[in-house]
């Protein structure tokens, strides 16, 4: 297509979408205008998915399909099914933006570009929020993530920044200060946002890149050390005296240090606040399995579209001074698929990652399948931590969705030299 067209176009389109995403409060809303451009590249713009696509998209609309299942073995509320059907919806909708745009634009270095440049934009508003709008001056970290709690977009635009004349051979941008502005502007900003998934998802995404995603004798040994490094790292903070509710890093050092326990802890006593909101995201799962054991059905297909977690208590999680006592999201994901589609959806959104991981083996030096590849390794750790795909706020689908239209043309390794 002629590039004045993606410039004018298709670029500002997809920009604007994206922010949208970000800072747009409103998921249902969002959703609705992403439909909407679906609707408008694919109806007015004839553009069309190809079969490769629609075969990733597959696993999704099974997914959504099946939720229906436990739906129809239980009375649920109509509000409550709508609500479901559009977080289930949302990992389908995302793609398809991203892949019908860059689909259009056809241009993978505009893409690595546009890409790169929202990032920077977003940067911006973070700082301009961090700044103005939070009292950045207090050291609290808690506060200085008011608004802001992570920002995937940056941190994919600075890999795509530092990395793309690895596989591509030439830099990004021609100008040399220009690309050190904007690296400059990403990391710091990707710093002020102290988000221990971001550091986690920077550190898959440096190993995808580097190789060690791969699976052979030095990486398990690697792995070894890694894990070594970790304990030791626990060992530290558990017998280190860091205070909750401690400013700056410390406050930092005491989230990282109660990160295993809020996922996984199995003894949490809702009477004592304290010890509940260290340990939210197990509570949470703890509730959800609790229900299902009522009815063993849901072990296989799930509780549907429309089921709710009863927390047995009203927790402060909207602005309501009530409180909210039934949920319907959970932040481990992986919990959160199993109770709505029981073990047969959880095994197919494990395959989905799967499949996106597996896209290395392909070709170890092509951009897009490490970025891939990374991404499915992402979302098995953030399905953990952030309910994976199926997060309200979730941009990496967007940019997957671009590398899926662009992995056509991805190249297999011929020899077994270049699959090592």
């Amino acid at each position: 297509m002629k590039i004045k067209e993606a410039y004018i176009l298709y670029v500002p389109l997809f920009v604007i979408v994206i922010l949208l995403q970000l800072y747009l409060s409103s998921f249902r809303l969002n959703i609705i205008i992403q439909m909407g451009v679906i609707g408008f590249l694919l109806f007015f713009n004839n553009t069309v998915f190809s079969k490769k696509f629609l075969n990733q998209l597959a696993p999704f609309v099974f997914l959504f399909l099946f939720g229906f299942i436990g739906t129809l073995l239980h009375k649920y509320d109509f509000i409550d099914v709508i609500k479901d059907n559009f977080h289930f919806f949302k990992p389908i909708i995302g793609l398809c933006v991203g892949y019908l745009i860059f689909r259009k634009i056809n241009d993978f270095r505009l893409f690595v570009q546009v890409i790169v440049i929202t990032g920077l934009i977003s940067a911006f508003i973070h700082l301009f929020i961090v700044f103005f709008m939070t009292d950045f001056g207090s050291g609290s970290i808690s506060r200085i993530r008011t608004f802001t709690k992570d920002n995937f977009l940056e941190l994919f635009s600075i890999f795509f920044l530092l990395f793309y004349k690895k596989y591509a051979g030439k830099p990004l941008f021609s100008n040399t200060f220009y690309s050190l502005f904007i690296l400059g502007v990403l990391l710091f900003s990707s710093m002020l946002y102290f988000s221990r998934t971001m550091i986690a998802m920077a550190i898959i995404l440096t190993l995808s890149i580097y190789g060690y995603t791969r699976i052979n004798k030095r990486v398990i040994i690697l792995a070894g050390v890694g894990v070594l490094s970790v304990i030791g790292l626990y060992i530290y903070l558990n017998n280190a005296n860091i205070k909750r509710g401690a400013s700056g890093i410390e406050g930092f050092l005491y989230k990282v240090k109660m990160a295993p326990e809020e996922i996984f802890s199995a003894q949490i006593n809702r009477d004592d606040h304290r010890d509940l909101w260290d340990h939210w995201r197990a509570y949470e799962a703890k509730r959800a399995y609790a229900l299902m054991k009522q009815q063993p059905s849901s072990f296989i297909v799930g509780t549907g579209h429309g089921s709710l977690v009863n927390l047995k208590f009203y927790a402060p999680l909207t602005g309501d001074q009530k409180g909210i006592r039934y949920i319907s999201e959970l932040h481990n994901g992986y919990m959160y698929v199993f109770y709505k589609t029981g073990a047969i959806g959880l095994l197919v959104y494990l395959f989905v990652m799967f499949r996106w991981y597996f896209y290395l083996y392909k070709n170890k030096k092509n951009f897009v399948a490490v970025f891939i590849s990374a991404i499915g390794l992402i979302y098995m750790f953030s399905t953990l931590t952030i309910t994976g795909l199926y997060n309200t706020r979730d941009i990496i689908t967007f940019v997957l969705g671009g590398l899926l239209f662009f992995a056509k043309d991805i190249t297999p390794a011929k020899t077994e030299k270049e699959l090592i």
